[in-house]
């Protein structure tokens, strides 16, 4: 009984900061972390009071509240490894709290993590969560003011036309840590003249979490990659809207067959039907594939943290998708050994109406998101290789809805174009692309789709308003 007493003690400033624990989880975890964290405080005079002192006024202002950073940025509690902002604003403020991302520092805070700073501020009260942007919603036109033949879109299949027979260029991320701050400025390839409405433009910042910018995609001998490289790649956008000069001649007939599919009517010019964003019950649904096969069924995420792992626990668990408890008859010794690497595969999250992929396994996994690759200026089809430990934003739903809003203008086509940038998708251990033997993602052994079902059911919406695309189609066309 007296070695019981003894083990199971805790200290009164352990057991004082507990108090002021938010949820009723994970008990033994948070006071091993609060535990942890005391000791630490006590080398520091004054630190303790501070942390007391912003636990009990949380609307009152406090100072920074700091531990010696390690050298990986992480802090060790129970054999489980955290940020350690993060780990104390799960005890204090969000038990929900899945990620650094869904935190940002206040002005106030002179020690933030992003900062790599010796010391890191762990005061809960210096950080705020970070909340989903409400999206405006978009404004569809009744009737169309745009006249195909003078379309951007006219013609080629309602999209940009880029060459898609072109195999996928690769870009590589750097092989380090993915939790520093975002790099500022960018060394990526920009496609020539892109026009600021395109929705493969370049953007000169990136939200990933890597100490380096961008690595120029490499051949296997080190040289910056050949042709099929996105730094070669011709932009093949279609050009702007014709427009006649002022002595051209119509021919007759034409002029009438043109304004009888695109007149208004003084009474319905301007009028437009707002469509609003709305989340659904799955952010999203996984689908598994095996070379050009699907196995299993697809896995709706309910929880905005999910994990895609090659373990086998059968249980049909919230936030976690086994790969490895799938079978597949048809499966071959390289999809068995690609299987066996998985490991802990991927952490996927949806915060703040973003995205994320982390690499959580051994071996790099590769994506293909053309909202990822317009938000870099990267070639749409560009397949972006995530080694271990980093982290990658693979969508964003506030440059999605600038994108729609921009396309209802340019009509049906140019609006459904956009359903391609609602699936992700993403192999495991091999990759595809200029830079491998495998051309298409179906050639690589083990890979999943991610759809976005809020995006989707977004655009199912606003195309339901639009009605039908203005290009005539024929069983003979």
């Amino acid at each position: 009984m007296a070695m019981t007493s003894l083990f199971g003690f805790t200290s009164p400033a352990v057991k004082r900061l507990l108090g002021w624990k938010q949820g009723d989880e994970e008990e033994k975890w948070a006071e091993k972390a609060v535990d942890s964290l005391v000791k630490k405080l006590k080398k520091k005079k004054g630190s303790m009071e501070e942390l007391e002192r912003a636990l009990s006024c949380p609307g009152q202002p406090s100072k920074c509240v700091t531990i010696p950073r390690s050298l990986d940025g992480r802090l060790q509690v129970s054999h489980r490894k955290g940020l350690p902002h993060v780990i104390y604003c799960r005890v204090w403020r969000w038990p929900d709290l899945q990620s650094h991302h869904e935190l940002k520092p206040l002005e106030i805070c002179s020690y933030p993590f992003d900062a790599k700073q010796k010391d890191v501020c762990i005061n809960p009260y210096h950080y705020k969560r970070v909340e989903s942007p409400v999206l405006p919603p978009v404004l569809v036109p009744r009737h169309s003011e745009f006249v195909p033949s003078h379309s951007m879109i006219h013609g080629n299949g309602g999209g940009h036309n880029h060459n898609h027979n072109h195999m996928p260029p690769n870009a590589n991320y750097p092989q380090n840590n993915s939790y520093n701050r975002p790099v500022p400025q960018l060394n990526h390839p920009t496609i020539p003249n892109q026009g600021p409405s395109s929705p493969y433009g370049g953007s000169q910042s990136t939200d990933v979490y890597s100490p380096n910018s961008f690595q120029p995609p490499q051949s296997p001998d080190g040289s910056v990659s050949g042709p099929n490289s996105p730094y070669s790649i011709p932009a093949d956008t279609p050009p702007p809207a014709y427009m006649p000069p002022e002595g051209d001649k119509v021919v007759p007939g034409s002029e009438a067959m043109e304004t009888n599919r695109t007149m208004i009517s003084p009474n319905n010019r301007g009028i437009e039907v707002p469509v609003a964003y709305s989340e659904p019950n799955h952010w999203c649904t996984i689908v598994y594939y095996e070379l050009n096969n699907r196995v299993g069924e697809a896995f709706p995420a309910t929880s905005t943290s999910i994990i895609v792992d090659g373990f086998t626990n059968p249980s049909s668990t919230s936030n976690r998708f086994c790969l490895g408890q799938l079978s597949n008859v048809n499966r071959n010794s390289t999809i068995e050994n690609t299987r066996r690497h998985i490991s802990k595969g991927v952490h996927l999250y949806y915060v703040g109406g973003e995205v994320y992929a982390e690499c959580l396994s051994d071996s790099s996994i590769f994506v293909q998101s053309r909202n990822c690759n317009y938000h870099h200026g990267f070639h749409p089809t560009t397949v972006c290789k995530i080694p271990p430990s980093c982290s990658l934003k693979i969508f964003n739903n506030q440059e999605f809805a600038a994108l729609l809003s921009q396309s209802v203008n340019h009509g049906y086509e140019a609006v459904f174009e956009l359903t391609k940038m609602c699936t992700i998708r993403m192999s495991f251990v091999k990759g595809w692309g200029a830079e491998y033997h495998r051309q298409d993602v179906t050639s690589t052994p083990c890979w999943i789709e991610i759809h976005l079902n809020g995006p989707l059911q977004w655009l199912d919406k606003v195309l339901t308003q639009m009605g039908s695309p203005n290009n005539a189609i024929s069983s003979v066309s």
